[in-house]
């Protein structure tokens, strides 16, 4: 990247409210048919426009174009049935009703990459496009079918890694793997969770990024973070075999959480995207304190490996408060920009 500290979101901003339900997080479209289509697409280009407006240096979709960050892509494989559904614990804290794995998963035609051919059309600038990570996926359906989580992840690794493939070709420079589930199942991370991201990346040319948080600013996640203490030391367990492995860019969450800021030593040499937005509260960040979170940073990450970020997405806000940490981002980044030039 050229600039020093560049910025950007973990992913997910608000959608327009004539799009979807505002303030509401996996919202039905309101639209439908070709309307829809068109919607989305009027979307994307008010995302990526708020984005610039916003000095945001690594732009995306904003996730306009998706309604879930997991089950959007799923919804276009072959072997999940999504009338067939059973009620299961996401990630060990909240019970959801998700579809069943029917049969063997396959991807018969790309998923994203349209949409992702039509951002790489609205700006020359850095473009980054999250997909769900291997583990997740897993942890988001009913598995009636390999019933073996390692099994199933494989398969969706090797899905994964078409579609990155084709996203690549398309003009995306960072590709993104969302793993929440990271910070869960802490065994399963370091048995084959890591080896199936690195599945996913085989044979890329463009930047990889893992995306490990603690989750959407909602009840379930915030209650969750309740239970965990004075320090969050998930990310202890997970980012020694990460550092030793072939992904680029470990984005991880900062401001305003209980993890202990040493932990960044452990992915010392990897590129690290800063969660320095909390996107559990409405309160807006000022500049300062955006810059006071990667001053920390700094001590445990090189000046030009640190990528000023978003804790996680952004979607359940409300869209001016959205708007202003993204600039409250842009501006705490310039301020170090400026420190560490002088």
């Amino acid at each position: 990247m050229k600039n020093l500290l560049p910025t950007s979101t973990a992913g997910s901003l608000p959608k327009p409210s004539w799009l979807a339900e505002s303030e509401t997080l996996w919202s039905p479209w309101k639209l439908e048919g070709d309307e829809l289509i068109d919607g989305k697409q009027d979307a994307l280009r008010l995302s990526l426009h708020e984005q610039q407006q916003a000095g945001i240096d690594i732009v995306s979709d904003g996730e306009q174009t998706r309604q879930h960050f997991v089950t959007t892509f799923i919804e276009h494989l072959n072997g999940v049935d999504f009338e067939k559904r059973k009620t299961v614990k996401i990630r060990d804290r909240y019970e959801a009703s998700v579809p069943t794995v029917v049969g063997a998963v396959s991807r018969q035609k790309p998923v994203f990459v349209e949409d992702a051919k039509f951002l790489r059309q609205q700006t020359s600038q850095p473009i980054k496009w999250a997909l769900p990570g291997p583990m997740t996926m897993i942890d988001t359906l009913y598995d009636d079918h390999y019933k073996n989580r390692e099994k199933l992840a494989w398969e969706f690794a090797k899905i994964l890694n078409q579609e990155a493939k084709e996203l690549e070709a398309a003009g995306v420079d960072i590709i993104q793997f969302d793993e929440p589930a990271f910070n869960v199942f802490f065994d399963e991370v370091n048995d084959w969770g890591i080896a199936t991201l690195e599945r996913a990346i085989e044979g890329l040319k463009c930047e990889t990024a893992v995306h490990i948080c603690y989750g959407y600013g909602i009840k379930a996640n915030t209650d969750w973070k309740k239970t965990l203490g004075s320090e969050w030391r998930q990310y202890e367990k997970a980012f020694p075999k990460l550092q030793k492995s072939n992904i680029d860019i470990v984005s991880l969450e900062c401001h305003n959480s209980h993890v202990p800021i040493e932990l960044l030593e452990l992915i010392r040499g990897k590129k690290v995207m800063v969660g320095a937005i909390d996107v559990a509260t409405n309160t807006i960040e000022t500049p300062e304190e955006v810059a006071n979170t990667l001053r920390k940073a700094l001590k445990f990450v090189d000046a030009d490996k640190l990528y000023p970020c978003t804790n996680c997405g952004m979607a359940p806000l409300p869209r001016h408060v959205a708007t202003a940490k993204l600039n409250a981002l842009s501006a705490g980044a310039e301020i170090i920009r400026k420190e560490l030039s002088a």
